[in-house]
C-alpha cells in the first residue's frame, strides 16, 4: 500500500520509461535530415509538434554561433555570408579539428559580435570544460567581450546549458560550474589587452580580435615589435596541445600582426580567409563575383563608394580591401622622423630659446568628436626644432584648457599658439580661465601666464604641411622621444585627407618656432618666404 508521502515505485517506472522512449526517439529524430524532419512534422499531431518544436531549438541552439544568437534573440541577430563563414570556423574547432584560421575583413561587419562574442559563448556551450581566451587592442575592449558572454551566459545559461561558479564571476576571468550542482567546472574565459599578461591555465581556443587600435599604433615600429613579441612569447605559449587560433583584424599595415603571420615560418598552416569589402580576385572565399560587396544588405556598393570617398584611398586600400600599401606620394616619410629621433636623455644637454604650446580645438569630448590637438615644442638658436609633448586627447572645453596649461608649467612654455578660425577668441578664453584655476591653486609655480599667439589657417592644408615635412626632411625638427600616435597621424596623410588634430597643432608649433625672419634654419634659405602665412 502507498500513501501521498510514499514513493509509487510502478509510477516511478512508467516516468523512467516514457523518459527513456522520449530520448531514444529524440536522438533518432534528431539524426534524420531536414526533409525527413520536416515530412514527420507536416503529419504529427499539435502536441508532437510541440515536441517536435522543442527539439528543433535544442538542435538550433547547437547548430552554430549564428544559429545561437538568432534563436536567442528572436531573430534580432543577423545572419550572412560572411558570418556563416566564422560560424564554419568555429563549428570546425567545436568538432575537434584544430585549426590556425586568419580571417581579415573590413570594419563595421559584424566581425567582433560573432568572432569575440557569440562564437565564444557558442563554443563554450558545446564545450564546458575547455577554456577560451580573447585579446583584444586594450584590456577594457577585450573585458568588454568578457563582461557581454558573462552576462550572456547569466541570461541565457539555463537555454545553453552553461551556469557561472559562484566564487569566479570577474569580466576578465572566471569558470564555470555544473548547472545542476555547482561544482568548479575545468572550463572558462580569460582576457587580456594586446601586450598584457595571460597567466594560469592555458587554452584550448584563442581568438585575437582586433589587435591594432589605429593607424598610429599600425605605423609605429615600435608597437608593431611589441605587439609581435607580446605574440610570440605570451599568447602563443598559453595554447594547450590540439588548442585553436583565431586571429580577426582589419589591415592597417603591410608588417602588421597578419602581414607577419603571412610572412612566418608557420604560414602554411594557416587558413587565411581574405574577405575584402568590394570582390577584386577570383580566389574570394565566398566565390564572390569581382565587383561584389561583401554584405550587400548593409553595404551596397553606392555606400562604399561613399565611405571610399570619404576615408581617402589608403585608408580604403588597407582597412576595406585589406591591402595595405606603404605611403606613396605622402608628406611625410618616416626616416625624417626616425633618423632625427633623440632621446630624453640626450636631450639634456640642448639649451631652447624659446618654448611654445600648440593648441587645436576640436568640437567637444567623446569619441564621436575630433581630438583636441595639445603639442609642446621648443627651438634652439641655430633653428632646430624639438617636438616636447604630445598631450592631445578627446577632450572637452572644461579639460584641455587645464591640460595645456599644465603642459606650459611644464615646459616653462612662453606662448600657446592657438588656431582662431573657429572659436579663436573662446579657446583663449578657455586658456585664461584656466591659467586663472591652477593659479588660485598654486600649480603655475608663479609663473607669468604665457602669450596667446592666435593664428589664421588662411592656406589649405597641404600647403601649411609642406615647408614644415621639407624642414623634417632636411634634419632640422626632432622629436623627443616617441609619439606614435602623432607620428602615424604625420607619415599615412596625404593631401585631400582632412588633417587630423594632433598633426594641425604640430604643423601650427612648427611653423611658429620655424620664424623665416631668423638665421639658422638650415644651409638652404628659403627666400620664397614660405613659412609666412602657412597656418
Amino acid at each position: 500500500m502507498t500513501t501521498a508521502t510514499t514513493p509509487d515505485p510502478f509510477l516511478e517506472d512508467d516516468v523512467a520509461q516514457e523518459a527513456e522512449a522520449y530520448l531514444q526517439l529524440r536522438d533518432e529524430y534528431r539524426r534524420l535530415n531536414r526533409a525527413q524532419r520536416w515530412r514527420i512534422a507536416s503529419h504529427a499531431t499539435a502536441e508532437v509538434r510541440a515536441v517536435i518544436a522543442h527539439i528543433e531549438r535544442e538542435m538550433a541552439l547547437e547548430r552554430s554561433p549564428g544559429s545561437m544568437s538568432a534563436i536567442l534573440t528572436d531573430g534580432r541577430e543577423k545572419q550572412a555570408a560572411h558570418l556563416d563563414l566564422i560560424d564554419r570556423v568555429f563549428r570546425d574547432i567545436a568538432r575537434g579539428r584544430p585549426r590556425k584560421v586568419l580571417i581579415t575583413m573590413p570594419p563595421r561587419h559584424g566581425k567582433s559580435r560573432r568572432a569575440a562574442r557569440w562564437a565564444p559563448l557558442w563554443y563554450l556551450s558545446r564545450h564546458p570544460d575547455h577554456r577560451v581566451m580573447i585579446a583584444s587592442y586594450s584590456a577594457d575592449l577585450a573585458d568588454d567581450h568578457g563582461r557581454w558572454i558573462r552576462d550572456a551566459i547569466n541570461t541565457y545559461g539555463p537555454a545553453i546549458g552553461l551556469s557561472l561558479h559562484a566564487g569566479s564571476k570577474a569580466a576578465n576571468r572566471f569558470d564555470l560550474a555544473n548547472p545542476e550542482t555547482g561544482e568548479r567546472l575545468e572550463g572558462g574565459l580569460v582576457t587580456a589587452g594586446v601586450g598584457g599578461g595571460l597567466t594560469g591555465k592555458g587554452a584550448h581556443l584563442a581568438v585575437v580580435d582586433d589587435p591594432i587600435k589605429d593607424a598610429a599604433d599600425a605605423e609605429s615600429p615600435t608597437m608593431r615589435k611589441r605587439l609581435w613579441d607580446w605574440w610570440t612569447s605570451v599568447l602563443n605559449t598559453r595554447i594547450e596541445p590540439g588548442g585553436s587560433i583565431i586571429v580577426i583584424q582589419t589591415r592597417w599595415h603591410e608588417d602588421d600582426l597578419a602581414g607577419r603571420i603571412l610572412a612566418g615560418e608557420d604560414a602554411s598552416d594557416w587558413t587565411i580567409l581574405d574577405l575584402p569589402a568590394i570582390c577584386d580576385s577570383e580566389d574570394d572565399p565566398l566565390e564572390r563575383e569581382i565587383g561584389r560587396p561583401l554584405w550587400p544588405l548593409r553595404y551596397g556598393i553606392k555606400a562604399l563608394e561613399k565611405i571610399r570617398r570619404a576615408v581617402g584611398e589608403r585608408v580604403w586600400w588597407s582597412l576595406y580591401q585589406q591591402k595595405p600599401r606603404p605611403l606613396e606620394g605622402g608628406v611625410w616619410k618616416w626616416p625624417w622622423i626616425t633618423d632625427n629621433r633623440i632621446t630624453p636623455m640626450a636631450f639634456r644637454g640642448i639649451d631652447l630659446t624659446r618654448t611654445i604650446v600648440a593648441v587645436d580645438q576640436a568640437g567637444g569630448a567623446g569619441d564621436t568628436h575630433d581630438e583636441t590637438g595639445i603639442i609642446g615644442a621648443g627651438r634652439t638658436d641655430d633653428g632646430n626644432v624639438y617636438v616636447l609633448a604630445d598631450r592631445s586627447d578627446n577632450m572637452g572645453a572644461d579639460t584641455w584648457g587645464h591640460v595645456a596649461c599644465r603642459l606650459a608649467i611644464e615646459l616653462q612654455a612662453d606662448a600657446f599658439v592657438v588656431e582662431d578660425n573657429f572659436g579663436g577668441d573662446q579657446s583663449a578664453q578657455i586658456i585664461r580661465q584656466a591659467w586663472r584655476d591652477l593659479e588660485r591653486s598654486g600649480e603655475t609655480q608663479g609663473l607669468l601666464m604665457p602669450r596667446i599667439i592666435p593664428v589664421h589657417a588662411k592656406q589649405g592644408k597641404k600647403l601649411r604641411a609642406e615647408p614644415i615635412a621639407q624642414l623634417a626632411s632636411q634634419a632640422l625638427i626632432h622629436h623627443v622621444g616617441e609619439f606614435p600616435r602623432l607620428e602615424g597621424q604625420l607619415v599615412t596623410w596625404i593631401p585631400g585627407m582632412d588633417s587630423p588634430d594632433r598633426m594641425d597643432a604640430y604643423v601650427h608649433a612648427c611653423t611658429e618656432l620655424a620664424d623665416p625672419m631668423q638665421e639658422g634654419l638650415g644651409t638652404q634659405h628659403y627666400s620664397d618666404q614660405r613659412l609666412r602665412g602657412r597656418r
